[in-house]
């Protein structure tokens, strides 16, 4: 993922027309850090010929779990004098870091230091409050850093920001605001840029974000092409609400089934036609789960038409988004990088007129007005640990690893929620059975320093792909707990009654034949068409990881897993337990498909310890089926419109990932929507 430079997110505004913000927790959406400003100091400046006011000042900053202070002494030239106070903060990190943040800062001759690794947190709050004692020694406002705009952990929505207007010293004019360049946002800004539209984009990174590739998408030209047949839409729109445990609006969903299509038209007329990209369209067989799957689960998984434009953005250097964003700029638009949403504006009839943005070079604030509306895109919440331990204490106590982009901590979330919007009231985590671990490590996050809000969860792996195949499963008391032939979140919520929520997978040395007739699809389906030359070295790096182990016998491999004693008396039964079912064809314990069992008992043996790896969230702010946000009594907030991971109405309890790229498919079909609403290209 492309991230912000460090230096660059830590500048602070020093300006005196900063002076009138107030205290308190400035939002910004995907931002890292805020700042506030108290009064100028006594109107001074630096005698003529002199860089400072000769003096000792003090600034604060907040640090992991402490206020981090740093006093610097100023000749009219020069800081001759550092004390960095880290005390409050972790004893073996940030506490131990404060002699050698002292001799960066003496060194440097300015704030912006290199830090100390592992300290990354206390690091940013030195540097800022560093800042503070340089702007007070060059006579500029007295720069007092707040804490980080992530709530706390009882609060995870925490205040909206009172942003006062001598504080805002731009302002621009637009019809239509963006907010968030990944997916959503710049399918939308590409939508608009083909219409002509007056917009402005702004994402609070240096670059355009990740894209993901897969979208699902409903009879497409891609699908006509190919052959496939039509989708039953009626019974997709009934599976898609039984996933959801009904807790979704059907006609949020159905705009994605009805529209979808002409998403993807567009979307192929840029890359394809503007490009020379080809899209790789899946359906029939390969999208669906083997007919011996049936008589266990019928009419329980239900296929979607994939599309993809992976292979031809290997030969082009790009990424989807990355195209789009050449596309607008070849059509004269420009993307305003370094630039984070901090509230939603609006006026007394309650209706959304814009936005106040925050410059990540220098702090400054921007007041962006929209006449037609704004977009928010902003991502969902996957790394901020307050709001997923409040919104989603299930997810986060089974979740293991994580492949989120750290940037998605929920602030269009909450920006939404300061301005009246209704957040879902049920988590929706998109969880992969993948996140593999060292023996012995439980599930859930672990204090990490150096992350954002002081939690990571543990596992150095994003996704182990091949940790989706319905292997033999057990617990640490070595006893198999679950069917493991399930979509991706199943095993892991089984798992969430099981010792420290983990289980390890076991295989032999025939698991690329067994791969081959689980014939499981999605993205799972790597390790089945990726065969040898994908799976190994997946398996070797989790071996160097210590989260993977080959023996020549069971009884080894039981002791490199960690069973010791009973436990490890067990596992070796239940692996013999097993084998008896796959001679019978028939798992009588657990009901697994026949066709799913496998035998263990081809040397060399494998095994690893798993949990979940999240991906993303998909808990968002409610919207109606033109995409406009709805307010806390579900009426529309006129303004105001939401799209991707941070839109709400769609899924509940989990991510029906057996339909591959249902999510992202919503999210560039509702992008498009947006579009259409604020600009009046289809009727209101």
């Amino acid at each position: 993922m492309n991230k912000i430079t460090r230096k660059g997110f830590l500048k602070i505004a020093a300006a005196a027309a900063m002076s009138g913000v107030t205290a308190g927790a400035l939002a910004a959406c995907e931002s890292a850090s805020s700042a506030v400003s108290g009064a100028a100091s006594a109107g001074s400046a630096p005698a003529a010929g002199a860089a400072y006011i000769p003096g000792t000042y003090e600034g604060t900053a907040q640090g992991i779990s402490s206020t981090v202070k740093v006093t610097m002494t100023f000749s009219e030239t020069a800081v001759t004098d550092v004390v960095v106070d880290t005390s409050g903060e972790t004893a073996s990190y940030g506490a131990a870091a404060a002699d050698e943040l002292r001799q960066q800062l003496l060194e440097a001759g300015s704030a912006e230091i290199d830090g100390v690794s592992g300290s990354t947190i206390t690091s940013d709050a030195v540097m800022k409050a560093a800042q503070s004692c340089y702007a007070q020694a060059r006579g500029e406002a007295v720069v007092t850093s707040v804490q980080l705009p992530t709530g706390d952990e009882n609060d995870w929505l925490g205040a909206e920001p009172d942003i006062d207007e001598a504080a805002i010293t731009e302002t621009w004019d637009t019809d239509i605001v963006i907010v968030g360049a990944g997916n959503g946002g710049m399918c939308a800004a590409a939508y608009a840029a083909q219409n002509g539209l007056n917009f402005r984009i702004i994402e609070q990174n240096v670059a355009v974000q990740d894209t993901r590739h897969w979208y699902g998408a409903i009879d497409t030209s891609a699908a006509q092409a190919a052959g496939a047949e039509p989708c039953d839409r009626a019974k997709l729109l009934s599976e898609i609400s039984r996933y959801a445990s009904g807790k979704c609006d059907q006609r949020v969903v159905k705009t994605w089934i009805n529209e979808s299509a002409a998403m993807h038209d567009f979307v192929a007329g840029i890359l394809e036609g503007e490009y020379g990209w080809t899209c790789e369209f899946t359906s029939g067989s390969e999208a669906t789960w083997p007919a011996e799957n049936a008589e266990h689960n019928t009419d329980y998984l239900y296929p979607v038409q994939e599309h993809n434009y992976m292979a031809s953005e290997t030969a082009s250097g790009m990424q989807r988004n990355q195209a789009f964003q050449d596309y607008i700029e070849k059509l004269g638009y420009s993307i305003d990088f370094s630039t984070a949403l901090a509230k939603l504006e609006k006026d007394d009839t309650g209706r959304i007129t814009g936005i106040i943005a925050q410059s990540n070079d220098d702090g400054h604030f921007i007041r962006i007005n929209a006449a037609k509306g704004v977009l928010l895109a902003c991502g969902g919440y996957p790394g901020n640990p307050y709001m997923m331990e409040q919104l989603d204490p299930l997810g986060t106590s089974v979740t293991t690893a994580c492949s989120y982009s750290p940037a998605d901590r929920g602030y269009g979330i909450r920006a939404a929620v300061w301005a009246g919007a209704n957040l879902d009231k049920e988590a929706a985590p998109m969880l992969f059975d993948r996140g593999v671990v060292p023996p012995g490590q439980d599930a859930g996050y672990v204090d990490s320093e150096s992350a954002f809000g002081g939690k990571a969860f543990p596992g150095p792996i994003r996704q182990y792909n091949p940790g989706t195949q319905p292997f033999l499963k057990v617990n640490r008391n070595g006893e198999r707990f679950a069917n493991e032939s399930s979509p991706y979140n199943d095993i892991v919520y089984a798992a969430a009654h099981q010792p420290g929520r983990v289980y390890a997978q076991i295989h032999d040395d025939n698991w690329y034949e067994d791969v081959q007739r689980f014939h499981t699809i999605g993205c799972s389906a790597q390790t089945r068409n990726g065969g040898p030359d994908y799976v190994l070295p997946k398996m070797e790096e989790a071996e160097a990881a210590g989260c993977f182990f080959r023996a020549d016998t069971l009884d080894e491999l039981a002791d490199k897993l960690g069973f010791t004693g009973e436990a490890k008396d067990t596992f070796l039964a239940t692996v013999e337990r097993y084998n008896e079912l796959y001679d019978a064809q028939e798992d009588t314990d657990f009901g697994k498909p026949a066709y799913r069992l496998s035998a263990i008992r081809k040397a060399p043996f494998y095994g690893c310890w798993l949990g979940a790896s999240l991906l993303t969230t998909e808990q968002g702010i409610a919207i109606n089926e033109k995409g406009q946000a709805l307010d806390t009594n579900n009426q529309p907030m006129p303004g105001l419109y939401v799209t991707g991971d941070m839109s709400g109405s769609f899924f509940a309890n989990n991510y029906p990932c057996l339909m591959a790229g249902v999510a992202m498919g919503r999210t560039m079909t509702f992008a498009i929507k947006a579009i259409k609403q604020m600009a009046g290209l289809e009727e209101a």
